[in-house]
């Protein structure tokens, strides 16, 4: 960590751990010098959170690398007796169709056979054939666009009560009134 932050750091802990709470007094920021300071130690708990941040990410890698090399193997073997145990499932279902699940005390394999059908590989050309032969297989959902409605509607007070109405000023359900506030946001 850069030494200057460190020193940040090392005197707010001297200053919040001990003299705040054993006095009672809180650090309040009164004017431009203590806006700064109380940067100041944001920045440099931000730099230590991100050194911790850092290690962390550092770590997740090299804990993922070793997963994928430990199970690559393992994975192969478990792929290479699903193999195996299709292959001799099939040979079983030659022998007798109605032997769709085998079963043993570590598990049972199970067959499942599907008829053939359709299967849609590319959704433009079949959109457009669709809509070329009139077929009725098109969905046309209706959108609210909702940052154009929002522009022509209202927040207006009526029996004491803040209501949303539009530019006939007729009350608009399903619109709730967001009261206003002011968020702050702190920028190192």
């Amino acid at each position: 960590m850069n030494p200057l932050f460190a020193e940040e750091l090392d005197e707010l802990d001297g200053y919040v751990l001990s003299d705040a709470e054993e006095t009672g007094q809180k650090f309040e920021i009164t004017d431009l010098d203590s806006l700064n300071w109380a940067l100041r130690k944001v920045h440099a708990y931000d730099a230590q959170l991100k050194e911790i941040q850092t290690v962390a990410n550092s770590e997740r890698q090299r804990i993922d690398s070793w997963e994928q090399r430990e199970s690559k193997g393992i994975n192969e073997s478990i792929q290479f007796f699903h193999n195996l145990i299709a292959d001799y499932h099939t040979k079983v279902l030659v022998e007798n169709p109605k032997k769709k699940t085998l079963s043993t005390p570590y598990g049972k394999s199970k067959s499942t056979t599907s008829k053939a059908q359709p299967d849609k590989t590319d959704e433009e050309q079949l959109l457009k054939f669709v809509e070329d032969n009139n077929l009725p297989f098109v969905e046309k959902v209706p959108k609210l666009n909702w940052a154009e409605l929002k522009k022509t509607l209202k927040v207006v007070e009526k029996d004491g009560e803040h209501i949303v109405v539009d530019e006939n000023g007729q009350v608009v359900p399903g619109v709730a009134v967001k009261p206003q506030n002011t968020t702050f946001k702190v920028e190192i």
